[in-house]
């Protein structure tokens, strides 16, 4: 009889779930924050790319006649979402990250603050006006995108940002969701292009900066679905 004993077990190799490697990127400090317990990278703290953006967008918030409900996907550790709360009826922060969520609820207290920690590929996301999605779908593959594309038809508004090439580039190569981006195969989202084709009434350009480390751009568009 053939003695398996010390056979080593077989292992099956699987994607590395998002949700893990999300929580890999904060407990290991991948973005960098070494004195801060969450940290969202430099695009979350660079002054060069917060004041703009968050004059924009409160902007953009303050011009509806009653303020709106926001829902913020990917919220990170609430560095720019702090500045937008006051400018909105009701504001909920969305993370997958468990940890990072709990921190958030101790550390920011508003009135009209909320946090829910989901996997916003695969859960149900809140009921809102507008959703914010800040430098988070580039790090999601397509079939996240998709997924989450899907549930955006629910909202009036979409005031995403991305991080792209700079010039001509292929749009929408698929990654493996991560700390990464498209950037490293010379490549951006584009919503409405193929596999996404994203359907909206309007698209506007509210912010186009260079990024901080001159390698694309960091552009902000508002999309009006409904």
């Amino acid at each position: 009889m053939k003695n398996d004993k010390h056979k080593p077990a077989k292992r099956t190799k699987k994607p590395w779930p998002t949700k893990d490697a999300m929580e890999q990127v904060y407990e290991l400090k991948l973005w960098g924050g070494d004195e801060t317990e969450f940290y969202s990278g430099s695009g979350s703290h660079d002054p060069y790319l917060i004041n703009p953006y968050v004059k924009v967008v409160s902007s953009f918030l303050d011009s509806f006649d009653e303020p709106p409900v926001v829902c913020d996907l990917g919220c990170g550790d609430f560095n720019v979402g702090r500045e937008l709360v006051k400018h909105s009826d009701r504001y909920i922060g969305v993370d997958i990250v468990e940890p990072l969520i709990n921190f958030n609820k101790a550390s920011f207290r508003f009135e009209k603050l909320e946090f829910q920690c989901l996997d916003i590929a695969k859960d149900a996301l809140p009921s809102a006006d507008i959703v914010i999605l800040r430098q988070v779908l580039q790090h999601l593959s397509n079939s996240e995108v998709r997924s989450i594309l899907e549930k955006l038809y629910d909202y009036k508004y979409l005031i995403l940002t991305e991080h792209i090439p700079s010039g001509d580039f292929i749009p929408n190569i698929d990654i493996i969701s991560g700390q990464g981006t498209r950037l490293k195969k010379q490549s951006g989202l584009d919503l409405t292009a193929s596999p996404f084709n994203f359907k909206a009434k309007e698209k506007e350009i509210l912010l186009s900066l260079t990024s901080a480390d001159h390698k694309g751009l960091i552009e902000t568009s508002v999309f009006r679905i409904q």
